[in-house]
């Protein structure tokens, strides 16, 4: 365990759960859908991430402070959420330290929601849900449900890190990318993602309040779009856009 990022638990940690990752990206698809998540489940903090290395930030709640990494979770699922844009140095300590104390709590599967951005977004009436995996296994799982693989491309951000990390240790991971405004909250990017979600976990949602709620969460999540813009930026996400060059 990183000696300089700690996870405190507060609860006890069921084993054979699935982990999921909701943090600050293009369209806030997977702080959307892990705020929705918490909400319609009721899932408790069960722990939280404290370290040196993060911004002396909290988060108040009801008046109360809370560390803005936290891990919320029930009987089947634990979900790693953040509240605030990860700077670009953070994002490797970060997610590997989440990763290896899942690891350690015997997580079956780790999956992260995320978006990848297109275009001609507004002109999309049916998004499409895309998967990248840590393993061919994996792929042929996602495939097997449904999802179309996302052959060919880049990524950034947590969800890469996330992917590598768990690729370099044998666990069994997912990616999930609805595809999404780069710029803007995207409601109906995570709502199609968590429809997808429930394919692997089993764990399925109304999300008839993210849609019927969209322009809300947009304005809600304005202000944390654009900090997250700012470290997009700095990591440069725009290379999504790229295609790139194939190397056998």
């Amino acid at each position: 365990m990183n000696e300089e990022i700690k996870i405190i638990e507060k609860k006890e940690i069921p084993k054979e759960t699935v982990m999921l990752f909701g943090f600050p990206d293009v369209g806030l698809v997977g702080v959307i859908a892990a705020s929705h998540l918490i909400s319609e489940l009721g899932l408790e903090e069960v722990a939280y991430v404290d370290s040196r290395l993060l911004p002396p930030i909290i988060v108040l709640h009801e008046g109360l402070p809370h560390s803005p990494i936290r891990i919320f979770g029930n009987n089947s699922i634990l979900l790693a959420v953040s509240e605030t844009a990860l700077q670009g140095e953070l994002i490797y300590p970060i997610m590997r330290a989440l990763i290896d104390w899942g690891k350690s709590k015997g997580v079956k599967l780790m999956i992260s929601i995320s978006g990848i951005p297109v275009q001609d977004r507004q002109d999309l009436e049916e998004l499409k849900v895309f998967a990248a995996a840590s393993s061919p296994d994996m792929l042929k799982m996602a495939q097997d449900k449904g999802v179309e693989i996302l052959r060919e491309g880049y990524m950034v951000g947590p969800q890469a890190v996330m992917l590598q990390y768990c690729a370099t240790l044998g666990l069994p991971a997912l990616t999930l990318l609805a595809q999404c405004f780069f710029q803007y909250p995207d409601p109906e990017a995570a709502a199609k993602a968590l429809e997808r979600l429930a394919n692997f976990t089993g764990v399925k949602v109304d999300v008839s309040k993210l849609l019927e709620k969209g322009e809300e969460i947009r304005l809600k999540a304005r202000d944390m779009m654009k900090r997250t813009q700012q470290e997009l930026a700095k990591i440069r996400k725009t290379q999504e856009y790229d295609i790139p060059l194939y190397i056998s």
